[in-house]
């Protein structure tokens, strides 16, 4: 460890994003500050602040990793993150979401669908959806971060993960959304320069872009028998159609990210940031062009890692991770990279993984004090009770983040969490969303179906369809004797695939059925 350089690098850092945190304390005055900036955040802040919450450390090391091993099939997430996660999401989802959520007086994704259908158990279990399940996402990006120092710092992981920790703690409690929108911004802008070098690097090492590419492509054979008959056809061929690793990696990791990104609730609250429309269509070419440098970067890098470490060492990047695709892109930065300039690049890494924690936090302590505490245990509401319940509730998510991070140290797993928490926040969600938005015809009971069926059907197949989960949990081998349900390519198929169908079957046959109650809202809402 270089003291020099990492004094020299991490000082000014901080002392930034604590100006910032305290600016954003400064500038809360009230709960809406705290929960959605006050409405008025600038256009250029709600883009990077969007895109850097969007692509974490789960994107750049836990998608890289997969990358590395999967090969440039991951690429067709980054078209699908910007043509569905910014194109569509800020045009079709995020202008009407800032409208009804002003008009209904919203702050928070389960409480825009509570107020929307009338229903305080929506909210509350939205709420509580996101309270039990984020935890798994928000703890994939801090292993990812902690990976990151262990590797540069030469620091023990469980020291790493603390200190990391502390600091992502201190300013998104103290600041509010505004705190974290305000770091987010220059973290976003450090991500779009450091991975523009990172992507510069890792061609000017392997040889440029036709030599790379070509190299790769040639190292076809050496696909591990295993993967192989998993469908693996080499780095940059696409998986056997049909194949298990197919279906891993279309219906899970790429269409499970890439449409779960609609129902995020950390995502869905920056669209009730900004003051009007002409914000939202001003911040579409910010964050389009922000995800196709960074999420493009990393899976690029993951890819070409096979490149470059088999010139350098004669094995593939997962042969030198021991198997932990975690590790991969923390082993190429610390080997590709000059010693100083890791450093540098290391705050690239922190930038991501702080934007998307402090978001991450954010919206688990507001499901906790806003959508939960203040709708089963409290009625009266003030605004010093307010902020003080969501503070103490971001300090316990914090707390739960934590543990579960020290839990799965070694699994090699951050990818995949967060795959399953898109999938599941679009099985159970996505649907009465879109509803909300667009169909006067949506009832409470309707909502409330389609709600539970997402949530119910996505929870069976992880139990008992879905193979890596139903057999890590092991639940339906007591109850049945068998691993799975179903065999073959079945138990490849992504729980999404399942959930999402039955829970829009489900919003739109039972509001058919049911009467609209809130007749004047919706009226409102859609004059």
């Amino acid at each position: 460890m270089n003291i020099f350089w990492l004094l020299t690098v991490i000082i000014p850092y901080l002392a930034v994003i604590t100006w910032l945190g305290i600016k954003g304390y400064r500038d809360t005055k009230n709960a809406s500050d705290y929960l959605v900036g006050g409405r008025s955040v600038h256009p250029f802040v709600m883009a990077l602040s969007y895109g850097a919450t969007f692509i974490s450390t789960s994107a750049i090391v836990g998608f890289g990793g997969v990358a590395s091993q999967f090969g440039m099939s991951l690429l067709w997430l980054p078209f699908l993150n910007i043509f569905v996660g910014i194109i569509i999401a800020f045009i079709f989802f995020g202008k009407r979401t800032r409208m009804m959520g002003l008009k209904m007086n919203a702050h928070t994704f389960p409480e825009f669908l509570g107020r929307r259908s009338g229903s305080k158990f929506i909210q509350v279990f939205a709420g509580f959806t996101i309270f039990i399940f984020m935890p798994l996402y928000t703890a994939a990006v801090l292993i990812g971060a902690s990976r990151i120092i262990e590797g540069l710092l030469n620091i023990p992981y469980i020291y790493s993960l603390a200190i990391f920790s502390v600091v992502v703690a201190l300013y998104v409690i103290m600041g509010g959304l505004k705190g974290v929108m305000y770091t987010d911004a220059l973290q976003g802008v450090l991500m779009f320069v450091g991975m523009i070098i990172l992507l510069i690097v890792i061609y000017a090492q392997t040889g440029g872009v036709l030599e790379a590419h070509n190299s790769l492509t040639a190292l076809a054979p050496m696909v591990p028998e295993k993967m192989v008959a998993l469908g693996h056809r080499g780095w940059t061929a696409s998986p056997a159609f049909n194949s298990p690793l197919w279906w891993t990696i279309y219906s899970s990791l790429v269409m499970g990210v890439g449409i779960g990104v609609l129902a995020q609730p950390q995502l869905v609250v920056r669209f009730m940031t900004v003051k009007s429309n002409k914000e939202l269509n001003r911040a579409v070419g910010i964050g389009s062009v922000f995800i196709l440098v960074t999420a493009g970067t990393a899976y690029i890098v993951g890819a070409l890692s096979n490149v470059y470490f088999m010139k350098l060492y004669g094995k593939l990047s997962m042969d030198l991770a021991g198997g932990n695709q975690d590790k991969v892109v923390p082993l190429f930065i610390n080997n590709a990279l000059p010693g100083w300039f890791g450093y540098i690049f290391m705050l690239v890494i922190l930038s991501a993984a702080m934007s998307t924690l402090s978001s991450q936090f954010h919206a688990i302590g507001t499901a906790i004090g806003r959508d939960m505490y203040e709708q089963v245990i409290t009625k009266k509401r003030s605004k010093i009770n307010e902020l003080l319940v969501n503070k103490l509730s971001m300090v316990f998510s914090i707390l739960i983040t934590v543990w579960i991070s020290v839990k799965m140290e070694n699994a090699g797993v951050i990818a995949q969490a967060t795959a399953i928490f898109f999938g599941l926040m679009a099985s159970a969600f996505l649907a009465p969303y879109i509803a909300s938005l667009y169909w006067k015809r949506l009832t409470r009971i309707g909502m409330i179906a389609g709600v539970l069926t997402g949530t119910i059907g996505s929870a069976f197949a992880f139990l008992f369809t879905y193979g890596k989960i139903a057999k890590a949990i092991g639940l339906c081998k007591i109850l049945t004797g068998k691993d799975t349900l179903v065999s073959g390519i079945f138990t490849a198929v992504d729980p999404l695939v399942i959930a999402l169908p039955l829970s829009v079957i489900a919003t739109i046959t039972v509001s058919l059925i049911t009467k609209v109650e809130n007749k004047e809202l919706t009226e409102q809402l859609f004059s």
